[in-house]
């Protein structure tokens, strides 16, 4: 693996069933990078991202993490410590309040003291703008709210990389904005990001590279302005008609 790359994804295939949810998809991602998959519903995309950190299994091919093949021994924990994954659902603790649910994993996995991993805590509630909501149960937040935390909550692993599964797909449309604006701002720092969305705006604005999956495949590749402007496939042309225009 190169100095600067940071995953490494070769002839990845995946089925589920006789369902084939991924066939010989190659993707590498270079460490700041900030990469938009996108396709329709079944395309694969949240198979592939959910592959990255030892969620799905893959039936072969090769996934490197930051130097490690997820074929080794042990490899997921491993990765997994340097990936942080935020989903369509928030995956809190409802028992727990907001500042208990971001200093667990610090503290069982990191080693941390439980009044490092707090400060650590406010720090990133800060950082996403909700540090009032700390002894607050996710039950009595927004959904918007809620989804910060769990951005929050990965931060506070200090991972390398961060991949996002549809982060706004659950939430009301005047929520969806303070989410992404949390996104942006992490892409402006420099976070390597592999984020499946259909935020054709935040798109536009972040990627460095949009991926459109379909049937499994990654059909098209390019930088935003390329491929919005003049999409080369017919099916990338149809899905954008249909999202843009939704």
């Amino acid at each position: 693996m190169s100095a600067n790359r940071v995953i490494e994804i070769r002839s990845l295939n995946k089925s589920f069933g006789d369902f084939r949810a991924l066939t010989g998809v190659d993707l590498d991602v270079t460490l700041g990078e900030r990469i938009v998959i996108c396709g329709p519903s079944g395309s694969g995309k949240s198979t592939l991202i959910r592959c990255v950190n030892g969620l799905e299994d893959y039936d072969s091919g090769h996934i490197e993490v930051d130097g490690i093949s997820l074929a080794e021994r042990g490899s997921v924990q491993r990765v997994r410590a340097e990936v942080g994954m935020v989903f369509q659902q928030f995956n809190l603790f409802p028992h727990l309040s907001v500042l208990e649910n971001l200093t667990l994993g610090p503290m069982k996995t990191r080693g941390l003291s439980r009044k490092d991993a707090e400060a650590l805590a406010m720090d990133y509630l800060g950082r996403v703008r909700i540090p009032e909501q700390a002894h607050k149960r996710p039950r009595d937040l927004s959904g918007g709210q809620q989804q910060r935390v769990a951005i929050a909550r990965s931060l506070c692993m200090k991972p390398k990389i961060m991949l996002f599964d549809e982060p706004t797909s659950a939430l009301d449309p005047e929520m969806i904005s303070e989410v992404l604006d949390v996104m942006v701002e992490l892409a402006e720092e420099g976070m390597t990001m592999l984020v499946v969305t259909h935020e054709m705006g935040f798109a536009r604005r972040v990627a460095d590279r949009m991926v459109f999956m379909d049937g499994g495949e990654i059909v098209e590749t390019g930088a935003p302005s390329a491929v919005f402007d003049a999409p080369r496939s017919k099916r990338f042309r149809a899905f954008l008609d249909k999202i843009i225009h939704h």
